[in-house]
């Protein structure tokens, strides 16, 4: 007799839980996603160029600065970087740029720089990259003389494929 109590605890038990499940109730939702195009890109560093030595005969000497870099994020296929500066530079000179490639994309090495934006970077594929090398460097020629302190703004634009 001592056994019937234990087994209406197990039956009731069970009897508890066959109801609790039959009353279980769901609920779904439909989520909607989307990720967007996103090119971004990114300058760090102050580059001051002075040039101030020369040759005997030969052109004034150029100045690099390469304590500069860049860093770029693109979710698209065939990325491009350009530059461009927004008023021309003084007459016999001339500012370059060179931003280091990241993994599977073409640099196109030191490119002088002016109004007009031109590719520095081609063939960016979905990726994600930081402090890559970013080097100015100003070159002159005698005829520009002495030109005092000036400034130009880089404007670097990148633009995305599909």
């Amino acid at each position: 007799m001592s056994k019937s109590p234990a087994f209406l605890t197990i039956g009731a038990l069970v009897a508890f839980a066959t109801v609790n499940t039959a009353s279980a109730q769901t609920a779904t939702q439909t989520v909607t996603f989307q990720v967007s195009a996103i090119n971004q890109i990114a300058v760090t560093g102050a580059p001051s160029l002075v040039i101030n030595t020369a040759t005997a005969g030969s052109a004034p000497t150029s100045v690099t600065s390469a304590a500069n870099s860049w860093s770029v994020t693109t979710n698209q296929t065939t990325a491009s970087i350009t530059a461009s500066i927004a008023s021309a530079m003084p007459a016999g000179l001339t500012l370059s740029a060179n931003l280091t490639a990241p993994a599977g994309a073409t640099s196109t090495g030191l490119t002088a720089l002016g109004t007009v934006a031109v590719n520095v970077v081609t063939g960016i594929t979905k990726l994600n990259s930081a402090a890559l090398g970013l080097t100015y460097q100003l070159d002159a020629t005698a005829a520009a003389g002495v030109v005092s302190s000036s400034t130009r703004v880089v404007t670097y634009t990148i633009t995305g494929g599909v």
